[in-house]
């Protein structure tokens, strides 16, 4: 391999391992977010958030560059430049070290994005469980403070403890 494909290599290399670090902070992030939505600690999980916001607007940065480093070792060694994938690069560069090292990255990517994406599931099917408890619980309090309408005698709108207002009738 050239010094310009090695160079080239090297600085995706060093992206991947960027991208690899965030990725697994993320998927750190995302495990205890889970604990934080079975404990329902809206604090915590608001600053959970704001870190995994942080996180997903560096894997954007990091990907740009990635896309940006590939097309440039795509171009050298002959690989699709238009959407450089790492196995083809890998496949292109076959018979070297770098080759197998982003072999391994890109397993190790794919792992990664696997488990983020499989718990992050979990959570969302945990937030909106929460949720539906939570506005089934409203609308039953909301039910309870509404009071019936139901005609009483005359026309006139039939009143007693059920009333908003009135959690305990006044008869004892």
């Amino acid at each position: 391999m050239d010094t310009t494909v090695e160079r080239a290599f090297q600085k995706l290399e060093a992206n991947l391992e960027e991208l690899t670090k965030i990725y697994r902070s993320l998927l750190d992030i995302v495990r205890k977010e889970k604990d934080l939505l079975v404990k329902a600690d809206l604090p915590a999980l608001d600053e959970s958030n704001k870190l995994k916001e942080d996180l997903l607007f560096k894997l954007r940065a990091q990907d740009a560059l990635r896309a940006r480093y590939a097309m440039d070792l795509a171009t050298m060694v002959g690989a699709d430049v238009e959407n450089p994938r790492l196995l083809e690069l890998a496949q292109k560069l076959a018979g070297t070290p770098a080759a197998d090292r982003l072999r391994t990255q890109h397993s190790a990517l794919d792992v990664l994005i696997k488990r983020i994406t499989d718990i992050n599931k979990e959570n969302e099917e945990y937030a909106k469980s929460a949720l539906g408890t939570l506005n089934g619980a409203l609308n039953d309090v909301k039910d309870s403070l509404a009071g019936k309408k139901t005609y009483g005698g005359k026309g006139q709108y039939k009143t007693g403890p059920q009333v908003a207002g009135n959690f305990v009738s006044k008869e004892a």
